[in-house]
């Protein structure tokens, strides 16, 4: 309950106009989240590590949708030169394949949204941390972090927040 009185008092002292860090001797920070996940080189190195381990994957599913648009093209072309019986075969074994390509590609994407969504929660508990590690270094009573309209810049640190992650990143 004491916790909600001192967030109301500091949005009524912010929507008032009156500058919170000087009117309640509370040092205040927000961090822009979008632009702390998109610039962050934390990100730049999760999709490095996506591509590298579903690049053949994707190669394969590529080669497999080729090959099946080339027995396709030949199909049509022989068409005319095939028994019927034949023609109804090779007709099957193209269903066959693009059913099992069709597999392939649901489980390509599958896989990697739950890939995606894994780097995505590390990303996060990475920024949280920089975050809370920042915050207690400057002595911050208070930062805002996702849910945020808008900020002033005077209580921005959404570059000191990228800088902590990069220099963590290295």
């Amino acid at each position: 309950m004491k916790n909600i009185k001192i967030i109301g008092l500091l949005f009524a002292l912010f929507v008032a106009g009156t500058h919170p860090v000087h009117a309640a001797g509370i040092k205040v920070g927000v961090v822009n989240a979008s632009v702390v996940l998109d610039q962050s080189p934390q990100k730049t190195q999760a999709l490095a590590r996506l591509e590298r381990e579903f690049s053949s994957r994707s190669r394969t599913l590529e080669d497999r949708q080729k090959s099946l648009m080339d027995a396709q093209q030949k199909l049509n072309r022989d068409r005319a030169i095939l028994s019927s019986d034949e023609v109804q075969a090779q007709e099957r074994k193209l269903i066959s394949d693009q059913r099992e390509l069709n597999r392939m590609q649901d489980e390509y994407a599958e896989d990697l949204s739950i890939r995606r969504n894994e780097e995505l929660r590390k990303l996060e508990e990475e920024v949280a941390q920089a975050i809370i590690d920042l915050a207690i270094k400057d002595s911050y009573d208070l930062v805002l972090y996702q849910g945020v309209i808008f900020a002033s810049e005077a209580i921005d640190m959404t570059d000191k927040v990228l800088e902590e992650l990069k220099r963590k990143a290295n």
